[in-house]
């Protein structure tokens, strides 16, 4: 800044300044004064402000498409990508889960298990998925694996949408929820993981993303208003739609068994996600993709009896601890 910049300033500054002090009292000069030190001093702070750190991803890392280190990402807290690596020190590939969110699935459960429908309400609930079940078969027939696709985006919108609503009951009555929210959002994360396994292994074509757009769109808004007229039903109705995704997961695996559908190598993220054997192929995928089912129709029918019984969900805990 050159001497009669300066000299222009300061003059400026005193002519407000004896304004200030005989129009407004002595007061207000000490105001203009502390005024004028901050807006300096705020604007030389500004001035050596230094740029956000800019943190570079490891390049020895593999990306999940098996490329090294890529673009700069910058961070405005200069918080570094943490590093995770797996037991024996090799990198992670994956973001969207960590080693200590997989599991070996319980595929001892019992996957034969109906809960029979004897009130009204059941058998409303059986039929309403009967009646849902019938047109599906009829359009995928034996493409299981488009039928597993299409199954699991309309399976993974129950456990988000319950999930939401107990959430925002629980804040409304300042109450707990007995672990069932985390329960009921395990369960579509859980599922939406079933989805991504298989995109690994199929690709769907336009006109099959065209009918997710729509049965999604269908599904999920008919899910929240039964869940908010009755989450009994709507729990009852989800159980019923697991037993039937179990069911599916059966016929895709005796057609597997006899050699109607390719028996592939397992992809990577399901041996991650599921703890399963390197030399793993499609059938152990199928068979524990089955078993979170069962374990999602028992959940859900569980969820369904306490509150048939008068009861509420936040005075039984959760099944939580599976996946």
């Amino acid at each position: 800044m050159g001497f009669r910049q300066l000299q222009s300033r300061f003059s400026s500054f005193g002519n407000s300044m004896n304004y200030a002090s005989k129009n407004c009292g002595p007061g207000i000069t000490h105001i203009f004064e502390a005024r004028y030190y901050s807006s300096n001093l705020a604007s030389k702070d500004t001035k050596e402000d230094k740029p956000a750190q800019v943190v570079k991803f490891d390049s020895n890392v593999e990306n999940v498409d098996g490329q090294s280190g890529k673009a700069v990402v910058s961070s405005y807290w200069g918080v570094p990508p943490s590093r995770v690596t797996k037991e024996d020190g090799s990198p992670w590939r994956w973001n969207s889960f960590r080693p200590w969110e997989t599991y070996k699935a319980d595929t001892s459960i019992d996957v034969t298990k109906h809960h029979k429908a004897t009130t009204f309400m059941d058998k409303f609930a059986y039929w309403t998925v009967q009646s849902l079940k019938y047109p599906t078969y009829l359009f995928f027939q034996r493409r299981h694996m488009c039928h597993a696709m299409l199954l699991e985006t309309v399976a993974a919108v129950p456990g988000m949408v319950g999930g939401m609503l107990l959430h925002l009951k629980s804040l409304r009555r300042f109450e707990h929820s007995g672990g069932w929210i985390k329960a009921l959002l395990e369960e579509a994360e859980n599922e939406r993981m079933h989805l991504m396994t298989f995109l690994e292994l199929y690709q769907p074509k336009w006109y099959e993303r065209a009918l997710v757009f729509a049965v999604q769109g269908v599904f999920a808004n008919a899910y929240f208003v039964s869940y908010v007229v009755s989450p009994k039903l709507a729990h009852r109705i989800t159980g019923y739609l697991e037993e039937e995704a179990v069911n599916s997961y059966t016929e895709f695996l005796i057609d597997l068994e006899k050699g109607l559908v390719e028996n592939r190598p397992a992809p990577a993220i399901a041996i991650d996600y599921w703890q399963l054997p390197p030399e793993s192929t499609l059938k152990d995928v199928v068979t524990v993709i089955r078993a979170d089912e069962a374990h999602h129709r028992d959940l859900n029918h569980f969820a369904s009896d306490i509150q048939c019984g008068g009861h509420k969900l936040k005075d039984y805990p959760a099944p939580l601890g599976y996946h």
